[in-house]
């Protein structure tokens, strides 16, 4: 015997119940929606993973900063009077701090307006100290 046929609840409700609808159609639509909902549930996590905030870069920012930042360190090195190994260099949406332990103010000064001169560099923060 059928086990579904016992039960009772089966039994009251009968096919009526909308949990035994399987009409092809149904289903298809049901699948369907399911996709669509996820689809978007995926585009929408997709958008706002890349959109930047006060404290988080997109992802196209981020790829930004670091040519940014290896663009200040190919200057820092292209100077002669600078030391590359004594400054750091960090880059956050355009912004370019300089930090680390120089011999003298004048290269503070030289960073600093080597920094500012390269290519989508917004402004130069220092953070740099006499040794």
């Amino acid at each position: 015997m059928n086990k579904i046929a016992l039960d009772p609840h089966f039994a009251v409700m009968g096919c009526q119940d909308k949990h035994f609808n399987h009409q092809p159609g149904n289903i298809k639509m049901k699948n369907i929606k399911i996709a669509s909902t996820l689809i978007a549930a995926l585009m929408l996590t997709a958008v706002v993973g890349c959109t930047s905030t006060p404290t988080r870069e997109s992802t196209g920012q981020y790829i930004d900063d670091t040519v940014i930042t290896a663009s200040v360190k190919k200057a820092i090195l292209d100077e002669p009077t600078l030391k590359v190994n004594e400054i750091n260099v960090e880059t956050f949406k355009g912004i370019v701090q300089l930090g680390g332990f120089v011999k003298s103010q004048e290269n503070i000064y030289t960073a600093v307006r080597v920094a500012g001169s390269v290519n989508g560099v917004k402004s130069v923060k220092n953070d740099m100290r006499l040794k």
